[in-house]
């Protein structure tokens, strides 16, 4: 029983974090607009984070550029944490702090869309990324938690309500799972 009891508590945090889902659910819809309209002039959307926000950027990537639930047109997003060469030889030659940084400095565009997600919102390599996007006339998307430099840099942020980085990566997940749905087919946007 012991169990059940750790699991209701965990699951009490996560409902506690989503008290407020209509504020959450305007983050997301803002940033949905942004992609809507970056993607119908034709601009990329470049994704990124570190460890666990790594991974929750490589499948935001795969769910736009392969299908989320149904068949559709792909979109062009691109997780920056995908090259394995890129990140060891910008990390090794230039520093850690500089591998997506020098990315968006390679490939991002103006009217592009830079989507970084950090729990702590203080991850350096995020922050200089964020920077870069922001000279080139990139739109700048914070996917984060209440805390951090990322929120407050970025033109549109999507903020987890809670102290737990558990909690925020599952509503991050979450948030992701909201942004493709809304490119489905059936959905206001198609």
């Amino acid at each position: 029983m012991a169990l059940i009891a750790l699991f209701e508590r965990q699951s009490a945090e996560l409902r506690e974090t989503l008290t407020d889902l209509a504020t959450f659910h305007r983050q997301v819809a803002e940033v949905v607009r942004q992609l809507e309209e970056a993607f119908a002039a034709d601009k990329k959307v470049y994704v990124a984070g570190n460890g666990g926000s790594a991974a929750q950027a490589q499948h935001l990537a795969e769910e736009f550029t392969v299908r989320y639930r149904s068949e559709r047109r792909a979109y062009p997003v691109c997780a920056l944490t995908a090259d394995g060469a890129a990140l060891t030889c910008i990390g090794n030659d230039l520093g850690f702090e500089r591998v997506f940084q020098r990315q968006i400095e390679a490939l991002g565009q103006e009217g592009d869309v830079f989507i970084g997600l950090s729990t702590s919102g203080n991850s350096e390599n995020i922050l200089r990324a964020a920077q870069q996007a922001r000279a080139r006339g990139m739109t700048v998307v914070a996917i984060t938690g209440p805390r951090g430099k990322l929120k407050d840099m970025a033109d549109y942020a999507i903020v987890a309500a809670t102290e737990s980085t558990a909690r925020m990566q599952e509503v991050h997940l979450h948030a992701i799972h909201l942004l493709c749905e809304a490119f489905e087919p059936g959905s206001e946007i198609e």
